[in-house]
């Protein structure tokens, strides 16, 4: 469900936000239009109104926990965690979480990779927002619930800045509802 599904398609934020994001060709391998949401960040106005409007959706769903897939996903979570009054959990690439950690496989276009949770990062029932910077597939968003359903959590809901098209019928997130605000330039 793409921000334009719930009203906003005509709020100018979106342009700012849209035209934030850097499209940088050929990028980490050939065809691939890397949508780089470094330059949003350094558009405060721009930032600032992407964490605005996610706060503004999820400030009155009962969100206990904003976890945050690395790493872009650690760029807006903390910001929409502190908006909301909920704690943020960080969902890591292996072996950069010390202490014990959860994991979670999932399958890449171009290999295989695996997320990582503290252990007790998350309580049973705690209702978690899932944050990243861009969703294509959905593997990695898919890989992030099951990780935090194994826990005991209930995952309402996925949340990214830039999301493809074709997301809307193909995404792979388990039954779970997405809520992307731009699609991708070219």
């Amino acid at each position: 469900m793409f921000a334009g599904d719930y009203g906003i398609q005509g709020d100018p934020r979106l342009k700012t936000i849209s035209d934030a994001i850097r499209v940088v060709p050929h990028f980490p391998k050939p065809g691939i239009m890397f949508q780089d949401i470094t330059t949003l960040l350094l558009d405060h106005k721009a930032f600032k109104d992407t964490v605005d409007i996610f706060v503004d959706r999820y400030r009155d769903m009962d969100i206990s926990v904003v976890a945050g897939v690395e790493a872009r996903g650690f760029m807006f979570g903390p910001s929409i965690a502190l908006a909301i009054g909920a704690k943020f959990v960080p969902l890591r690439k292996p072996k950069k979480l010390p202490g014990e950690v959860i994991a979670e496989a999932y399958e890449l276009e171009y290999g295989v990779d695996c997320l990582e949770m503290h252990v007790g990062a998350v309580q049973q029932d705690e209702r978690v927002l899932v944050i990243d910077d861009i969703v294509a597939t959905g593997g990695t968003l898919a890989a992030a619930i099951r990780l935090l359903e194994r826990a005991g959590a209930e995952v309402v809901e996925c949340a990214c800045v830039v999301g493809l098209p074709e997301i809307k019928a193909e995404c792979r997130l388990n039954g779970k509802p997405i809520y992307v605000l731009v699609e991708p330039r070219q």
